[in-house]
């Protein structure tokens, strides 16, 4: 078996660039998140092979070889942020418990969405004082949320209610960082359990979000996705740094709208100003609730470097790239 599991390791280091047809089925199934051999692999993996790991793991994903060295699209340049600047206020920012304290520093208590609990044991959790819904949340990952809609359903569904503490148990004695694309933030983040009330008027549709993108500092790129989309991401309008109108999206199955600013994004971008200042690379997203704006949560390495543009906006890898200056340039 020792033998074996060697062999698997050995094959992840050293196939071909020219044919991933070798490559360990293990390390394929990576990407469907379905493997625990690569969980452990990955959480294991000696930092002085970190370099190797993401060439290959780029390779797979994109069938393009990695410059690391003189990295160019934007996609190469997130892969070179997650092995050299890597920096602990990072991981801090990345923590969705401790991020609030420094953001409330920052910008004020208004912008941070109220919490009713956090705790690192589901035994804890005091559901008899929670309200008929709300959202269970994890701090060190990303999309680990559960949504409680009907709280007596809930704890009278006890096939569902271990179902759910079971999920949750995982997260707590698991690191995103080994089910992620390598986003090296995650790794050293302490777990807990967030439960937020659940905001937004679902028959209003009044719930929104605005992304940020900030470029060595400064707000460039804004994404709005309007409201009665929230989630779905199926409708967005795009500007640049003058709030004019511009011709990009970053999901495939996207309609891209044109949308007039208005004074929430605006307001958006001054804040995210503050936020991403010293930040070679950060995604600040935000929340609107009828009239009231609030942080998500900050975003420094974007669907971990493995951005897949639609066809007609490719040229946009390049783009982004040269609007984010790395050391040297």
């Amino acid at each position: 078996m020792i033998k074996t599991l060697f062999t698997k390791i050995k094959k992840i280091f050293s196939f071909n660039n020219e044919d991933v047809s070798n490559t360990s089925p293990q390390f394929r199934l990576r990407y469907n998140g379905s493997s625990v051999f690569d969980y452990n692999f990955l959480m294991n993996l000696k930092e002085q092979d970190y370099p190797k790991y993401l060439s290959q793991s780029y390779y797979i994903k994109f069938g393009q070889k990695l410059n690391l060295r003189h990295p160019k699209t934007i996609n190469e340049k997130i892969q070179w942020l997650k092995l050299y600047d890597n920096i602990p206020m990072k991981t801090l920012l990345s923590d969705k418990v401790l991020v609030r304290d420094w953001v409330k520093e920052k910008i004020g208590e208004k912008y941070i969405k109220p919490i009713l609990w956090t705790g690192n044991n589901f035994n804890d959790i005091p559901f008899n004082s929670l309200p008929d819904n709300f959202i269970i949340k994890a701090n060190h990952g990303c999309s680990w949320n559960i949504f409680i809609k009907d709280k007596n359903k809930f704890l009278l569904n006890e096939k569902l209610f271990q179902y759910t503490k079971e999920q949750i148990d995982g997260w707590m004695d698991q690191s995103f960082f080994g089910w992620s694309d390598f986003e090296t933030q995650y790794k050293k983040i302490k777990p807990q359990i967030i439960i937020e009330p659940i905001i937004g008027n679902k028959k209003s549709g009044a719930l929104r979000e605005i992304e940020i993108w900030c470029f060595n500092s400064d707000p460039k790129i804004f994404q709005n996705f309007p409201a009665n989309d929230y989630a779905k991401k199926k409708i967005v309008s795009t500007y640049d740094e003058n709030f004019e109108n511009i011709d990009l999206k970053f999901l495939q199955n996207c309609i891209l709208n044109q949308e007039a600013p208005d004074d929430k994004l605006k307001e958006a971008v001054e804040l995210s100003k503050i936020l991403a200042n010293g930040f070679k690379l950060v995604r600040i997203d935000w929340i609107v609730d009828n009239n009231n704006l609030y942080f998500g949560e900050m975003t420094f390495t974007p669907q971990s470097g493995y951005i897949v543009f639609p066809k007609e906006y490719e040229n946009w890898n390049l783009k982004l790239g040269k609007m984010l200056k790395l050391k040297g340039e």
